[in-house]
């Protein structure tokens, strides 16, 4: 009895394994092994071949590429060219040369260039002529406070000159101040006209 029980477990354990192993390969109905479909792909012809994709290694250089879309129309080809000769005349205005636009720009920076160098001169003088005007008033200002008799005679008049020096060199203080602010915004409109920097710094 014994042994009839083992070969009964014996038997049932093997079918048990059988039945697993026939699950697992069998493929169900709504399963295909990946082979399978492989060889469904490459045999159907409904299967569309995938579009050529061009990179730096497979770029035509004999050929051209075909533009997306449908050709344009005798008429826009016509606007489009008449559309590109207007930007060419706009950015070639009087239709020069490139020769000449590089001379006429040589040209008005020089211009510019002179400009700038004046105003840069105008700027010294005036800077000059304020540091006489201190000097002087430094050195009259010296003998006068260095003499005592001399300023007590004439208190009233050095009172007088002092006046006057000092609203000299604020009216020439300010006129160099002017001028450097007319320089900075002089060379504001030379930088947008375009002018390079070596020419804007006399």
């Amino acid at each position: 009895m014994k042994r009839m029980t083992q070969i009964v477990f014996a038997l049932f354990t093997i079918m048990a394994a059988s039945l697993a192993v026939a699950q697992t390969t069998t493929p169900s109905p709504d399963q295909s092994s990946l082979g399978d479909y492989a060889r469904k792909v490459h045999k159907d012809p409904a299967v569309k071949a995938k579009p050529k994709v061009y990179d730096n290694d497979n770029l035509p250089k004999d050929d051209k590429l075909s533009i997306v879309g449908d050709a344009p129309a005798a008429g826009a080809a016509d606007s489009a060219s008449a559309n590109s000769t207007t930007r060419a005349a706009d950015s070639n205005p009087a239709g020069t040369k490139p020769e000449e636009d590089q001379a006429n720009k040589q040209a008005e920076w020089k211009v510019w260039q002179d400009k700038l160098s004046g105003q840069k001169s105008s700027i010294d003088l005036a800077s000059r002529e304020l540091d006489v005007l201190q000097k002087e008033y430094q050195l009259r200002a010296a003998a006068m406070y260095a003499d005592v008799g001399n300023r007590l005679r004439n208190s009233t008049q050095w009172d007088k000159e002092e006046g006057e020096y000092k609203q000299k060199i604020a009216d020439k203080q300010k006129a160099v101040d002017d001028a450097k602010q007319k320089l900075e915004d002089m060379q504001e409109e030379a930088r947008k006209a375009g002018v390079p920097a070596a020419m804007r710094e006399p």
